[in-house]
Formats: structure tokens, sequence, C-alpha cells
């Protein structure tokens, strides 16, 4: 059970694929077709990956990209959604930013309710970035076996599906195993590969979790009597699978999805002591590396982006306009959209003063990381179950009759991760006096808002827990006037937006993304 938690909190594994000919709201002119410059020499090394439409994916992009941050072990996750040809050409490619402890999942629940299909139906090439740790990004050389793990998964599930739909085909015939419904037994071959592929995870389990309990145990601890034990538990294992006969292809099925299981989790083990990072190296290294990589695909004329971002989204693309005007530079981005950001929390009753106990604590005792994915998937049953003993979670998400209960549970189960101890300290200032502070606290990012030049959209939704629209008021009101719009939506006797119904609410798409298209369109000029 613990298992299937922690890969809930990191993906959402095989999701129905969106249909491209999902016709928007909103109508539109004839469109010349965007052709996609060379990737630059600059990104040579980073890795594109088209979708196989008979392979279902974790992502339901057109394509995935991984771009390299420099002076670290990142690789960057953008899901790309590709203009439609019948929408009119746009001069700015469009990057989305989600919020902290999410991935790419929100901005795609489904395709009735896609916030970044919805985009690309209107011409706009639109990219999601998931920053360090989040959904698809990965760490170190652990690329190809994530992608081998996925596989695998897709493999397995598709198998299944297919002997649902159709019973003349069954899972083991398209795995290439005998009939899982009979007593017959798979080849050597393959029970060889299953059982040295779970070994192999055992061995990176136990390493990774000696070196979480103690690090100073991988480096001169090789004969620490914790060490031994997990050494001699392994031996133990690897000589009770090994001397089994062949097992039965149930069994052995079992096993795979067991090994594909505890790979998740191994990854997972691995990545949490690594958990040391803030938001600066969001917004100094995985932001600029995204927009670059962007840029280099896209080639738009006067170098420049359009942004929207989700939450702390938003934040980062106010704290780089700040930061880039306090230092004269270019943004290079030609407009700004917020949904429920605000660098500055003091005057409202945000509920994300709750976690602020958490912050200090995690810090005096070295706990690297918070794992809110994990979490909320362990309490979602007493949130939305009799007798319903956290009910009063849901309306943090999202305000009632606002979202399909399928979708809400998605969102829920897949697009939370983790967050590291490091971040929720920096972004605590943003409840302090003066807002939101750089990780040395002498830099207040609200401090420059009012020299910056590019328009910004600024919305808020009226049930916001959150991030109310107070909160979001007192960073609109330092913004030059003539740059800024502000827009709360929710109506007094109904329907509420609540803190993801800005972004999958099922009243998004006739409201409020017009609204955003509408402005996107107004400052996508050269």
């Amino acid at each position: 059970m613990l298992l299937n938690h922690v890969a809930a909190g990191f993906c959402w594994v095989d999701p129905p694929q969106p249909d491209r000919n999902h016709k928007t709201r909103l109508a539109s002119s004839p469109f010349r077709r965007r052709l996609v410059a060379p990737t630059s020499a600059a990104f040579h090394g980073v890795r594109m990956e088209k979708k196989d439409r008979k392979r279902r994916s974790i992502c339901t992009a057109d394509e995935l990209h991984r771009v390299v941050v420099s002076n670290s072990d990142w690789k960057l996750a953008l899901w790309r959604y590709l203009p439609s040809p019948e929408a009119p050409l746009r001069n700015h490619p469009l990057l989305l930013l989600s919020g902290v402890a999410t991935n790419a999942i929100g901005y795609d629940l489904s395709p009735e309710s896609s916030f970044a299909r919805y985009m690309s139906a209107q011409g706009f090439d639109t990219w999601i970035l998931e920053v360090r740790g989040a959904g698809l990004s990965t760490i170190g050389d652990s690329l190809e076996e994530d992608d081998e793990c996925l596989k695998n998964l897709s493999e397995i599930d598709s198998a299944i599906r297919d002997e649902i739909g159709k019973s003349s085909a069954s899972p083991a015939r398209v795995m290439g195993f005998k009939d899982l419904g009979s007593p017959e037994v798979i080849t050597k071959f393959e029970e060889m590969r299953l059982t040295r592929r779970l070994m192999d995870i055992f061995t990176r389990i136990s390493e990774n979790l000696a070196g979480f309990l103690n690090p100073d145990l991988l480096e001169g601890g090789k004969n620490s009597a914790i060490v031994g034990q997990i050494k001699d538990f392994n031996r133990r294992l690897r000589a009770i699978i090994e001397g089994q006969q062949l097992f039965p292809a149930q069994i052995l099925e079992l096993q795979d999805r067991f090994s594909t299981t505890l790979e998740e989790f191994q990854k997972q083990l691995q990545l949490i002591v690594k958990y040391d990072w803030d938001f600066d190296h969001y917004l100094e290294e995985d932001v600029p590396a995204a927009m670059e990589y962007i840029r280099a695909q896209c080639q738009p004329k006067d170098g420049k982006l359009l942004a929207i971002g989700h939450s702390m989204g938003g934040i980062l693309l106010y704290a780089k306009l700040s930061r880039c005007y306090s230092e004269g530079k270019d943004s290079g981005l030609a407009s700004v959209v917020t949904l429920a950001s605000s660098l500055d929390y003091t005057p409202s009753r945000s509920s994300l003063k709750l976690l602020l106990p958490l912050a200090k604590p995690a810090q005096a005792l070295n706990i690297p990381a918070i794992p809110v994915g994990p979490l909320l998937a362990t309490v979602y049953p007493l949130a939305s179950y009799p007798p319903y003993v956290l009910s009063w979670l849901n309306s943090q998400i999202s305000a009632q009759d606002m979202m399909d209960q399928k979708l809400f549970e998605k969102l829920v189960l897949n697009n939370f991760c983790t967050i590291p101890a490091k971040l929720l300290l920096q972004l605590s200032s943003a409840f302090q006096e003066g807002g939101l502070r750089d990780r040395s606290g002498t830099f207040l990012y609200k401090d420059h808002l009012c020299k910056i030049n590019v328009p910004v959209l600024a919305i808020a939704g009226d049930q916001d827990l959150i991030c109310p629209p107070e909160a979001v008021y007192e960073t609109v009101k330092l913004i030059p006037e003539e740059l800024v719009t502000y827009k709360v939506f929710g109506e007094l006797g109904g329907p509420h937006y609540a803190h993801y119904d800005l972004v999958g609410g099922r009243l998004a798409a006739d409201e409020l993304y017009p609204c955003i298209t509408e402005f996107l369109i107004q400052h996508d000029m050269l």
C-alpha cells in the first residue's frame, strides 16, 4: 500500500490519449503551419521523444523534450502541444509553469478538460515545464532506466486493456507469455531476466536506504553492522528466489509488476536524499534553461515567449520580471498571465500558513523533503468518502461542483509531488513583512515590480483559500497601472472558483480560457 501511495505521488501511469480532433469553443481563422526550426548546436545532447500512438505513456503531449540544466545533473521534462493547423499563426511560443510540488498533469487532465490543448487549439505552440523533482524530470543517468520502466509498465497495462476489450487477444500473447490462465510456465530465459531484475532493484534500494539512514555509511562504513545486515538480507533473498523452480506465468507477471513498483520506490528513495534546492534554483537555472531551449526550437523573431504560471508558476514569473528589471536585463517575455499567484500573502488568510510550522522543524531536523504527493494520496479516502473526516481538504483544491469527481481524483492522486524543505523555507518568506525574498534574504522580489514593462494579466478565484483575491491584489497593485489587468472569477451566488478551478474547473473553458486567450493574442505582436 505504501508503495502504491509513493508511486501515485510521483506520476500518473497510462492516461487516456487526448483527442487531437477535439474542437475548441472559440472560432479560429485559417492557419499557416509553423515550421519548427532545427535544434541549435547548443542542445545537441538533448533528447526529444515523439509520441508513439501505439504506446500508452504518462506523457499525453504531442512530444516530450528533455533539456539539461547547466552545472547540474538534472534533465527537465518539457511537454509540447503542437499548434492546431486550423488556428491562426502565432508569433510567440507559450510556456506554462505549474505550482509548487505539482507536475504537468494539472494542465492536461483530460481531452475535455485540458488547458494545454485549449491553448494549442488557438494556435499557440504550447510547452509545459516540469522543474527539477517534478513529474518526468530526471537526475543523473536515470533517464534510460526511467524510460525502460515506463515502457514495461505501458506494455503490461496495454496488454490487460486489450484482454478486457478483446477476448481474442490475451495479455500473455501480447507480452509473449503463454496463456496466463493455464498452469504452464514461461521460458527459463524470461524467469532469469525477471529474477535478475528483481535482485538488482533490491540491491539498489538497500544501498540507498543505508545512505538515507546514515550518509556516512556509504563512504567509510562498509563494515558497519547495518550494512552487513542489509547485505545479508539480500543474499538470503537471492538464495530463496534462485532456488525456486520455474515460476507459473501468473506468478511471474506479479513478479514483473512488483519489480516495476520497487523500481519506482527505489528511484524515489534515491532522489529524496538529493532534494537540495530552493525557489532560486527554479528561477535562476530551470526556467532560463527551458526558455532558451524553447527559443531554439521555435525561433520567435523577437526572441520572446508568452508565459502563464499557476500558483508558484506565477510567482516564478513575477520574480523573473523583478530580478531582470532590477539588473537592467530583458526578461525575454512578451506578456505574462498569473493564476492565483502573489509575492506577498501577509494581508490574506491563506491556508498555506498551515504548512509554515513544517518549514523550520524540517530544517532543524535536517529533513530533506516533505512528501506532499504520497500524503495527499494517503488521506484522500478520508476526504472523499464517508465519514468524510478530512472533507475540508477538498475545498482547498476545488469549489463545490466545479470539477468532475474522476478528474478531481486524478488531480489529487497524480498531480502532486514532494516539496524540498529548502524550497518550503524560502517560500515561507512570502508570509513575512516585505514578501518573498531570495535565499540570502536581502532581495525582496516585490520591490522591483514597479519597473517592469511587460503586460500582466493577474487572475484570482473568489473562493481560493490558498491564494485569496486579496493576496493576488497585494502584488497587482505594485505593477504600473497601464500594464496590469486584474480579474476575479466567481459570482456571489455561484459558481465559485477555488485554487485549481482556474486551470481545470468545469466552467474554465467557457469563462476563463477565452479571457486568457484574448489577452495573449492582444500582446502577441512583434
